[in-house]
């Protein structure tokens, strides 16, 4: 078959498709016509960040199999028009991981000792080595944000070298981060506590400018490193707080715009180290992305499984129309588990009840898996989520009752630690209309979908029309409101579907009334 491959791989990526047969075609930097009549023929295409993957291109490519991508990201893959075109996305998230720990630990050693400033001056003619007292990391703390793969690999590299670990991770078990040497603290003590915080979390609305001026104020004297993705650190917060001497320095190799702008406010503060994104820069991390995403198209060209497949439902096609509507629902009710419980994953059960119990629910499990990992790991998808609560150490039980009391059929998430757990229960009215219909035993009648606000208040007079009226305040509409009850006077949940997203300072003017004991705002899928 033929392999059309557009942007330049190791070779040992082009041996592995020769070795198994198949016609190679290389087409570097095609772009527009070109590259739809590249690809009008071809059985894989093989891309890295420089080609776009388009629905256009889908649609020109009707003998298409699989879209390998010789990296982890997959932004300029357009993977819903992938899967509407039958045509799998599959990457290589771990051939890079050991590189990008490995820059990590380099930019925290030239950071802590000077190295590139010393480098030029010295270059320069100047002896200047009264002027460099650096910082040994040997029994100092490293903070961790985000405690995933590269996050793990760098927490091992870095506690061999006699530093102390603390990460902040909401979706990781105690046990897990405890076998990796890390303690496990929430995000004020990680940044309080951090003589060096390296940060390894993907970017998303929730973690852009996570660390801002006011979280740098939080670690006098110490260093950040930023080897993950730009925007998570802001960017001129970060340069005034070295230049002003807040922080002892900082290294950052990825940015907000990238190629770097001259005028970036990092470029102008001598205590910053730079790096063009080289993270995954090393022969061994690019022949391994290259092998492993060889690797996947041969075995979709060969019809056997894709084992990074990022859209490929693993489940017989004639069962999958069955269980297709529960994708959407487990994943909803993952994600609003999830995000009410607030903290910590340790366990995951998903129970089945009903018609949906007698079907292979693998995938829909999955699915749930997805929303509960989906604000932490930019990547996850039902293919892969498994694995994901796998290496985070979170168990994963399923459970099955042929009875469903009051529907047809019910999945149930329910997440929790050692001490709080909640549960999310949906169903699937008629014309496969989905529904929240318990949250942590209170009934509603809940659409999963848009901007959903959850408050925990006591029951009494008034409150409803408090929350009412703070979202009216703040221009926010409400579409629908479930509410539900202990007890008079107890405790009752009230479910708001609105309009408009709340803003954290709207969530806090509710949340400060005596009366409301917590109020969680969840942003779901509004299409």
């Amino acid at each position: 078959m033929k392999v059309l491959v557009t942007d330049p791989i190791a070779d040992a990526g082009l041996d592995v498709f020769r070795d198994a047969g198949h016609e190679v075609e290389t087409a570097y930097e095609v772009s527009g016509d070109e590259l739809l009549s590249a690809v009008s023929d071809a059985n894989a295409l093989v891309v890295r960040s420089g080609t776009e993957v388009t629905e256009e291109v889908f649609a020109a490519a009707p003998d298409l199999v699989i879209v390998g991508r010789a990296g982890i990201g997959v932004d300029n893959i357009d993977i819903d028009a992938a899967t509407e075109h039958g045509v799998i996305v599959a990457n290589a998230p771990e051939g890079n991981v050991r590189a990008a720990a490995e820059h990590t630990v380099a930019m925290a050693f030239a950071a802590a000792r000077s190295i590139p400033q010393a480098h030029i001056r010295l270059k320069g003619g100047e002896w200047a080595k009264g002027d460099y007292l650096g910082t040994e990391v040997n029994g100092k703390t490293l903070g961790v944000v985000g405690l995933g793969r590269v996050g793990q690999e760098v927490a091992k590299k870095c506690g061999s070298l006699g530093m102390d670990i603390v990460a902040f991770d909401p979706y990781i078990s105690e046990e897990r981060a405890a076998q990796l040497g890390a303690e496990l603290v929430d995000f004020d003590a990680c940044l309080e506590r951090a003589d060096f915080l390296t940060v390894h979390t993907p970017l998303t609305p929730e973690t852009e400018g996570m660390i801002a001026e006011e979280e740098l104020a939080k670690m006098a004297g110490g260093y950040v490193i930023n080897c993950a993705r730009g925007g998570i650190v802001d960017e001129a917060a970060l340069a005034a707080a070295v230049e002003d001497g807040t922080l002892a320095g900082a290294a950052v190799d990825v940015f907000a715009e990238e190629p770097v702008s001259s005028d970036n406010p990092l470029l102008a503060v001598e205590d910053v180290v730079v790096t063009p994104h080289l993270g995954a820069s090393t022969e061994a991390a690019q022949e391994k992305v290259a092998t492993v995403a060889a690797d996947q198209v041969v075995a979709a060209l060969a019809g056997e499984p894709v084992l990074n497949a990022l859209n490929a439902p693993s489940v017989d096609e004639t069962a999958f129309p069955r269980i297709e509507p529960y994708l959407d629902l487990a994943e909803t009710a993952g994600l609003v588990a999830a995000q009410l419980l607030g903290h910590r994953i340790e366990t995951v059960e998903v129970r089945y009840e009903g018609d949906i119990a007698e079907e292979e629910v693998d995938l829909v499990t999955a699915s749930a898996l997805k929303g509960i990992f989906e604000p932490l790991e930019w990547q996850v998808n039902a293919v892969n989520a498994p694995r994901i609560a796998q290496e985070r150490g979170v168990e994963v039980t399923e459970s099955k009752s042929s009875r469903a009391e009051d529907f047809q059929s019910l999945v149930t998430v329910t997440v929790s630690d050692a001490d709080e757990s909640c549960s999310v229960c949906g169903t699937l009215f008629t014309g496969n209309d989905p529904r929240i219909v318990r949250i942590d035993g209170y009934r509603v009648d809940a659409i999963p979908h848009g901007h959903m606000l959850v408050a925990r208040n006591q029951d009494a007079p008034g409150v409803i029309g408090f929350i009412g009226t703070v979202l009216g305040n703040h221009d926010i509409n409400i579409a629908g409101m479930f509410n539900a009850r202990e007890t008079i006077g107890g405790q009752a949940l009230t479910v708001y579907n609105l309009d408009d997203p709340v803003p954290e300072d709207v969530r806090e003017e509710i949340e400060a009334d005596g009366r409301i004991v917590e109020a969680r705002y969840i942003a779901l899928n509004s299409e």
